[in-house]
């Protein structure tokens, strides 16, 4: 029988030694606020959008203690991940795709992803890595389950997903679904649609004022699922200050409201809820043309009188 290998080593540790990853009191931590609405709009039958907010703790389940303390102890370290999907592909398909996204997202995240809780540069690469991989797996678990069943074949969906970790924020992104920053009062878009009528915008063969009314404008060129074996996926890093606002969205919102009415709400608001709220009614009273899907979230620096009570 072969004897177990086995390792050891013996060391000296000064408390002092010790990185705490406290984050120093003239940069607190952001914390932040967000909500999310989806809407059929005034002419779908249908609603083929999804979205999805989450949290992302690490947490100690106790089976067994002689101590008197709870069965689940949660660090304090915080993720927040958003992620918007518009389906395509007839009624049942879109719907079936969409939400096909969000789950294998969830799945991803829950059995693969890892967790970072303070990254350096080497894990930021590695964060935007796992997220375009986890959009190919989103692509290859639509393109199986239309080749099993030839009802949903040619379904697809656009998809959105965001993940903020710490002062970063992570963006993947497929399809023509945006997101936005506003920041100072400025609003930044940080995607580009994989339209067919953007890259004629892009190319110059139309001006960007024909985009929205373009006969071809809900041609997209770049989907999970769809016709083509392969999905190409954009990634972005973004650093976060206090005070920046996020906007996750379908092109329900984007095709019935101007940016700068966008840039209004997002800035005006104080409250993710009332905003998102306001974007869709704004929508809808445009008319409504699609489904409407948006996600607003609130970056703002702790205080520390928050600071201490995360700490207790």
């Amino acid at each position: 029988m072969s004897e177990p290998q086995i390792s050891s080593d013996v060391a000296v540790v000064n408390p002092s030694d010790i990185d705490t990853v406290t984050l120093p009191d003239t940069c607190p931590p952001l914390t932040v606020r967000s909500f999310g609405l989806t809407d059929l709009g005034k002419v779908r039958e249908t609603n083929q959008d999804q979205f999805l907010i989450a949290v992302l703790v690490k947490a100690l389940q106790v089976e067994r203690t002689s101590l008197p303390q709870p069965n689940v102890q949660q660090s304090s370290d915080r993720s927040h991940l958003f992620v918007v999907a518009d389906g395509m592909g007839g009624h049942a398909g879109g719907e079936k795709a969409s939400a096909l996204a969000i789950d294998s997202v969830e799945s991803f995240v829950l059995e693969t992803f890892k967790w970072f809780a303070h990254c350096k540069s080497k894990e930021q690469d590695q964060v935007m890595a796992d997220f375009q991989r986890a959009l190919g797996h989103v692509h290859a678990r639509i393109l199986a389950e239309a080749a099993e069943r030839p009802e949903l074949r040619g379904m697809g969906s656009t998809l959105k997903l965001a993940y903020s970790l710490n002062d970063e924020l992570f963006v993947a992104h497929v399809g023509d679904s945006r997101c936005y920053l506003c920041r100072h009062g400025v609003l930044h878009r940080l995607t580009r649609d994989h339209s067919l009528v953007a890259e004629m915008v892009r190319h110059g063969t139309i001006p960007a004022e024909q985009a929205v009314h373009h006969r071809l404008r809900h041609v997209i060129t770049n989907a999970v699922g769809g016709n083509s074996p392969e999905v190409t996926v954009e990634v972005h890093k973004v650093h976060l200050e206090g005070g920046d606002r996020v906007l996750l969205c379908s092109d329900g919102l984007t095709n019935m409201v101007p940016e700068e009415e966008i840039k209004h709400f997002l800035q005006t608001e104080t409250q993710p809820e009332q905003a998102c709220r306001r974007l869709v009614a704004c929508a809808n009273k445009a008319g409504g043309k699609d489904n409407i899907t948006v996600v607003v979230a609130h970056f703002r620096r702790a205080r520390r009188l928050e600071m201490a009570r995360s700490r207790n």
